[in-house]
Order: C-alpha cells, then structure tokens, then sequence
C-alpha cells in the first residue's frame, strides 16, 4: 500500500522564511509558512468542494511542501486513485498510479499519539520509507478512525465540505480499493 507526500517552489510571504527541511531525491527549496498564521487549501472536485487547515505546528515542512506545490498547480487535474469506503480517499499522484510524485521527500514524525480519524488529512507513504516522510500523496479519512500507527506526516484536517468528502468515499471498491467513478481534482488553492 502506498501513502505518500510533496514539496516545490513557490512565492514567498512577508513572514515566510527558506525552508531548513532536508529533502531526498531532488533538492528542492520553498518557502516556510509561518507557523502563527491559519494557512486552509481550497479543493474544488468534480463532485464539489472541500477544505482543509494545514497543520503547520506539527508537520512544517509537510505543509510548506504541499503549499508550494499547490501554488505551483502541481494538484490540478490529479485524481483520487485509492478509494476505500469507511477507509481513506488518497490522492496527489501526477501520475494516477499510486507510484508518482514530486521527484523528493520531506520528514516530519507525527507526535506518538497521532490519531487518523474522521477529516484527517495525512500524507501517504511506502512501507519502506521512514515514519513522516511525505512527497505529494495525501490521504484524507473518510471512517471514524482508521486504526493506522502514527507514521504518517499530519498535514490538517477538514474544516468545510466533509460531505463531499463522504460522497467521494463510498465511490470505491472495497476489494481492489479503485474508485467505481473519476473523481478529479480541478482546481486546489493556498489561502491564509
């Protein structure tokens, strides 16, 4: 099973700083969001929208990652490849496999009693790679909890639109783990 997660460039704010985060693969920069500001992504589907709060606190160069990489549209037009209903929705492959990325890493270990419930949205990851590694695959969950340890970077959680999110979650099946319809995302925006 893969869960994954992402990081790139992007423009910087008054109070953003150049990231101090270590990545693997390609060097990349971006700029830090700052930790004291509410940062929320927008996401506008096919089947409606939704929004999440980014958890700068825990998961700064998650979160600063994934910002650049929505300021650079590198979401636009991916799909939700992974369906599990009462499970997860994943998506934020550029690929659609489930195998695709940004081209490098980024690490932060979740705190030890990290809990996946119901609108948490966390980065996937391969079993291979260490606890908080994250690329540009993200997972949101859909039950009310998904029993997984805490290995997976914590990037925010649901604020507006978890009915959508539901919707997208019963459009898989549970055996093979597809979606039973494309769900794509259309447009995910950066606001602070």
């Amino acid at each position: 099973m893969l869960l994954l997660a992402a990081c790139g460039g992007g423009g910087r704010g008054k109070a953003e700083t150049e990231n101090r985060c270590p990545t693997t693969g390609a060097h990349v920069t971006f700029p830090l969001l700052d930790p004291h500001e509410p940062h929320n992504v927008d996401v506008l589907t096919n089947l409606g929208e939704f929004a999440f709060r980014l958890d700068v606190q825990d998961s700064p160069c998650t979160t600063s990652s994934f910002a650049a990489l929505v300021r650079k549209h590198f979401f636009d037009g991916t799909i939700f490849h992974r369906i599990v209903p009462g499970f997860v929705i994943q998506g934020g492959d550029p690929t659609g496999t489930g195998r695709g990325g940004p081209g490098y890493t980024v690490a932060d270990v979740p705190p030890a009693n990290a809990l996946y419930t119901e609108g948490v949205v966390a980065m996937a990851k391969s079993s291979t790679e260490p606890r908080g590694s994250a690329g540009s695959q993200f997972f949101i969950v859909t039950g009310p909890d998904a029993g997984l340890p805490p290995d997976y970077a914590i990037l925010g959680v649901v604020t507006k639109g978890l009915k959508v999110v539901e919707r997208i979650g019963r459009l898989g099946n549970r055996v093979t783990e597809r979606p039973t319809r494309r769900v794509a995302v259309l447009r995910m925006t950066l606001t602070a």
